[in-house]
């Protein structure tokens, strides 16, 4: 827990916390950029059709590995996995990971809400097309999109799709598009 009750009340930052808002930190956790977002799958081919078909990401490449490296990096106790990397029009990384075992792996729950649940969100010109697109393709809207009521974003249009595999995506379609 990084914060403590102190006799008065009130809360005291401890030394770990301290640690994280210093900038110190910052410098040693020696982050630059976000590489990548990687999603596992059950169906590499079916996922490259949608990644490059509906949302018109590129294929970059395919692979294979598997083994003791991919144990030791992943702790992941499966002997292979099948990878693609597909690119998004802006140059952003998405990784697709078919592992042999997956199935057996467990699967994430299918709401944006459960603990753990992630999304990407991405940008669009039109962003009815897009849920057409992605509906085409199999995958279904969480619901229409509405525009958001305030902030910074105001007046962006917003909705959840997600696919078999219970991955979400948000489509984002900015205010005067």
């Amino acid at each position: 827990m990084l914060l403590v009750s102190v006799a008065a009340g009130a809360q005291a930052l401890t030394p770990q916390a301290r640690l994280f808002e210093s900038t110190e930190m910052t410098d040693a956790a020696n982050v630059i950029a976000v590489d990548h977002t990687g999603f596992a799958v059950s169906s590499l081919e079916d996922a490259i059709r949608f990644w490059t078909g509906a949302l018109g990401f590129t294929l970059e490449r395919q692979s294979e590995m598997g083994g003791d490296f991919l144990h030791q990096v992943t702790g992941v106790d499966d002997p292979l996995v099948k990878t693609a990397i597909v690119k998004a029009p802006d140059g952003y990384v998405v990784e697709l990971l078919q592992y042999s075992k997956g199935h057996q792996n467990g699967v994430v729950p299918d709401s944006a809400g459960s603990i753990g649940a992630a999304h990407l969100a991405l940008t669009v010109k039109d962003i009815h097309a897009a849920i057409a697109r992605v509906e085409a393709a199999g995958w279904k809207a969480k619901g229409g999109p509405l525009p958001i009521a305030g902030g910074p974003r105001k007046g962006t249009l917003v909705t959840y799709v997600s696919g078999p595999d219970h991955i979400t995506i948000e489509l984002m379609q900015p205010q005067g598009r």
